[in-house]
């Protein structure tokens, strides 16, 4: 097994909270489809798991949305966002001014909705521990265009005021699962109106920490996943070289798409 700092030990199956940086959207969607790719091929490894923010102002959008609003191209002409295509699916993420979360689980339930509910359950821990209750939403599916969080469904989290916390999306390979998600902590006035035509979401409130929530995140589901013996471990240099070469798969030809 790759060298780490063991966070728990004793247990058969590992696992792992991986320390990543900020990085480029490419390097970020590259480094969690490798998570993906190396839990599909250790059998001692059950679930990886990060965090992390963006390297500049990012806009994500869903494997299958095809259609870019020429605003959007504007902006990336602007220098005011970059765009990288996710390889999960659902509507676009603005990156700013929150957290990502991302996990590769080997062996999750095989209906979707039931690994969604079992995926989660650590971020409903964490944000009910903060004080700031959340639960799934209700909306069995968004079209995959537009602002993520516009509305929600049941792979989402809003707060007792409806207002959508965390936005998750999926994207399955051979029966192993990647989740990721954004946490809204403070989304941007302005450019937030720039993009979507619409006033932003309303910041999350001071009992969620800006700084700590991580530590929050880590404990919660070091809790919820309790059969697992976690590691921290870092990127080594030939998953960084991997995540390199593999980055260019997710980058968004804005000249050659159906506007």
């Amino acid at each position: 097994m790759n060298k780490g700092k063991y966070i728990t030990n004793g247990l058969e199956k590992t696992g792992q909270i991986i320390n990543s940086e900020s990085f480029n959207g490419f390097f970020q969607m590259a480094c969690d489809e490798m998570m993906l790719e190396n839990i599909k091929k250790r059998t001692d490894i059950s679930m990886s798991v990060r965090f992390y923010k963006w390297e500049g102002i990012w806009l994500s959008i869903g494997h299958h949305q095809k259609k870019i609003p020429q605003q959007w191209v504007e902006l990336v002409k602007k220098n005011k966002i970059n765009i990288v295509r996710r390889p999960s699916g659902g509507s676009a993420v603005l990156h700013s001014g929150g957290l990502t979360y991302s996990m590769a689980w080997q062996s999750p339930p095989r209906k979707k909705r039931q690994a969604y509910f079992e995926a989660s359950q650590w971020l409903i821990e964490s944000f009910s521990a903060l004080n700031h209750p959340l639960k799934f939403g209700a909306i069995k599916s968004i079209p995959p265009t537009g602002n993520c969080f516009s509305s929600s469904s049941v792979a989402d989290l809003i707060d007792n005021q409806g207002n959508k916390r965390i936005g998750s999306a999926q994207y399955w390979r051979d029966g192993s699962l990647l989740q990721h998600g954004e946490i809204l902590l403070d989304p941007p006035n302005k450019l937030w109106r720039d993009v979507f035509n619409s006033p932003p979401p309303k910041p999350a409130p001071s009992n969620v920490p800006r700084n700590g929530l991580i530590d929050c995140l880590t404990k919660h589901l070091i809790s919820y996943w309790s059969k697992l013996n976690w590691v921290e471990k870092e990127l080594e240099a030939n998953e960084l070289t991997n995540i390199y070469q593999n980055s260019k798969n997710y980058f968004v030809n804005l000249s050659n798409l159906d506007n």
